[in-house]
């Protein structure tokens, strides 16, 4: 596959994803307007952060006229998960990856970028990486600047909508490798069976911010799958563990 047909691939994937970030930006755009940004604050808050759950703790202490301090540490706990995410989609480089477009591809690291990633066979390439990002990162942030102009204008029942659909598309990533990798699809059963019982049926866990508990078991479950399930040098499970 040639450079340009990887990036305008990338272009294609990450066009949907844009879209629904668009829609879900709107709600992120209405906690922006109420701690006191304008448009284009927001659209740089978005542009320079890229994470819904990180923008909302950092919008949220800003309206608390909470200090830098507090802010910079809560973005770092609800932003945490990235940190795995990059450690897990360095292993999937090419050795002869410059050192650069890694960096580069890991300031563009999303949920759903990142799904996209793991869901392609083979290395990860940075031209791909590069093409999803361009097709979707400037619609969250332009979703969050509309978000703010639009102001409490939109009907609650809207809003809530708007904000379940982040969901719903992160589901329609992962769920295309779970169906066709017996090992992804045990992991997500896994993971989700897990969360709802850290959540909810242990008492300790469930005292737990939502971020120290995804921190948590994404590091449990991934450590298992790779003891169980290695990837070896040319990027193919062991399905035989």
């Amino acid at each position: 596959m040639t450079q340009r047909h990887a990036f305008a691939e990338g272009l294609r994937d990450g066009l949907p994803i844009g879209l629904g970030y668009l829609a879900v930006a709107f709600s992120l755009g209405i906690a922006a307007r109420n701690a006191g940004l304008n448009a284009f604050q927001g659209f740089m808050a978005s542009l320079l952060c890229v994470a819904s759950a990180g923008e909302y703790a950092g919008f949220t202490f800003i309206a608390a006229h909470a200090s830098y301090l507090e802010i910079v540490l809560g973005s770092i706990v609800a932003n945490a998960r990235y940190l795995l995410m990059s450690t897990a989609l360095s292993q999937r480089f090419a050795p002869s990856t410059p050192f650069a477009h890694r960096i580069g591809v890991g300031l563009g690291i999303t949920d759903e970028i990142f799904g996209l990633a793991i869901a392609r066979p083979g290395f990860v390439e940075p031209v791909y990486q590069y093409g999803a990002m361009l097709s979707s990162i400037p619609l969250w942030c332009i979703g969050t600047s509309a978000g703010i102009i639009a102001g409490n204008l939109l009907p609650a029942r809207v809003v809530t909508a708007l904000s379940a659909s982040l969901f719903g598309m992160f589901l329609a990533v992962i769920m295309p490798a779970a169906r066709t990798d017996r090992v992804v699809r045990v992991c997500v059963i896994a993971s989700f069976a897990a969360s709802y019982v850290t959540s909810y049926l242990i008492p300790l866990t469930a005292t737990w911010s939502a971020g120290t508990r995804t921190i948590v078991l994404t590091v449990l479950l991934s450590a298992l799958a790779a003891i169980l399930c290695p990837v070896d040098e040319e990027g193919e499970v062991d399905h035989a563990a």
